[in-house]
């Protein structure tokens, strides 16, 4: 007797079937993996979703998305004519209400200053600077505690500290909403005894 004729018709066709069903199982769980590892890196699906919405830059006569009016001087106001020079994005203000004072560096003197900081972005970051100025007063206080005598006199130091302020208000920020976007502190009033 040969070896091949001892197996019946019915074990070869389990046989076949039990691959086609194996074999379609194999191409279905690889067409997921490919399909979710597509969609995993950006392929398909909605780009918005993948990308975080963060604050944009406004053009210069460009509505802002979201605009920030913290009085009702400012919402009254009549629409703002921009020159056709400078940079090509807005800026927009936001003035802390209270100003900061702290004792000066090795020294007995104190230092008074009024602040407030400015955006080209939208109006998100002035809100979120508003929602914050707790956590900002606080790190800005520290600053001002860390500065010298020689530095606040300085035309230089006052620059660095404003550098110095613009780092601690953003640090803030990207603690608690991800992002700074704050572009300078200005400083609106300086006392230094």
């Amino acid at each position: 007797m040969s070896k091949g004729k001892d197996k019946s018709p019915e074990s070869s066709k389990g046989s076949g079937t039990l691959k086609i069903v194996l074999g379609a199982a194999f191409l279905l769980f690889l067409g997921a993996g490919g399909a979710y590892g597509a969609v995993s890196a950006g392929l398909f699906g909605d780009e918005r979703a993948s990308k975080p919405d963060l604050p944009k830059l406004v053009l210069k006569g460009d509505a802002d998305p979201y605009p920030f009016a913290n009085d009702d001087k400012a919402k009254k106001a009549p629409a703002v004519v921009y020159g056709e020079g400078g940079s090509e994005y807005r800026t927009a203000y936001y003035s802390f209400t209270e100003s900061f004072t702290s004792n000066l560096s090795d020294s007995p003197g104190l230092i008074q200053v009024e602040l407030a900081v400015s955006t080209r972005r939208d109006g998100r970051v002035l809100q979120w600077v508003q929602n914050h100025e707790l956590a900002i007063r606080s790190a800005i206080l520290v600053e001002l505690a860390a500065t010298s005598e020689a530095e606040a006199y300085d035309v230089q130091g006052k620059q660095r500290l404003a550098d110095r302020l613009t780092k601690a208000v953003n640090e803030v920020l990207e603690q608690n909403e991800g992002f700074g976007g704050v572009d300078a502190v200005h400083f609106r009033g300086f006392l230094v005894q």
